[in-house]
């Protein structure tokens, strides 16, 4: 029989398997206590008080393709089925509906308890982009604000 040498590895290399069978529960656990910063503050769009929260703190993502920034968008009043359609972009200024309808990205989707998506972004962020949101309802009134980028998104 052959005699295995003593070395670091052969010592242990056991760790090395209790490690590997902790780390699924260490994310795990990290994916059920999630930390996202706080929510901006409530602005109010005709019939619809809206607050945006962005998902994490970091730069804006490619995304087929283009820069997009996740948010999350609760609208503490109004009813979300009177929304015909609503998008989200950052920049100097809000996108033309007539432009932001062209593609996929920037449309809010989800329920009447919150709703996803995938603001239109730049690579960076300056002083000069806001959040901006339009809205138009199932009347053709069209809606809009804008929100300050925290200061945590903006390049030094």
């Amino acid at each position: 029989m052959a005699r295995v040498q003593n070395t670091f590895w052969q010592r242990n290399k056991f760790k090395l398997s209790g490690l590997i069978l902790i780390l699924p529960f260490w994310y795990l656990y990290q994916g059920m206590y999630p930390v996202f910063p706080p929510a901006l503050e409530t602005q109010q769009l005709g019939p619809f008080a809206v607050a945006p929260m962005p998902f994490d703190l970091n730069p804006a993502y490619a995304h087929h393709d283009e820069y997009v920034k996740d948010f999350l968008l609760t609208f503490e009043q109004g009813n979300v089925a009177q929304v015909r359609q609503a998008y989200l972009n950052i920049g100097p200024q809000p996108l033309a509906l007539d432009s932001l309808q062209q593609g996929e990205s920037g449309i809010l989707h989800g329920s009447r308890h919150g709703q996803h998506v995938h603001g239109i972004a730049k690579a960076s962020f300056d002083n000069n982009d806001r959040i901006w949101l339009t809205i138009e309802d199932w009347q053709g009134q069209r809606y809009q604000a804008a929100w300050a980028l925290p200061s945590e998104l903006l390049q030094p």
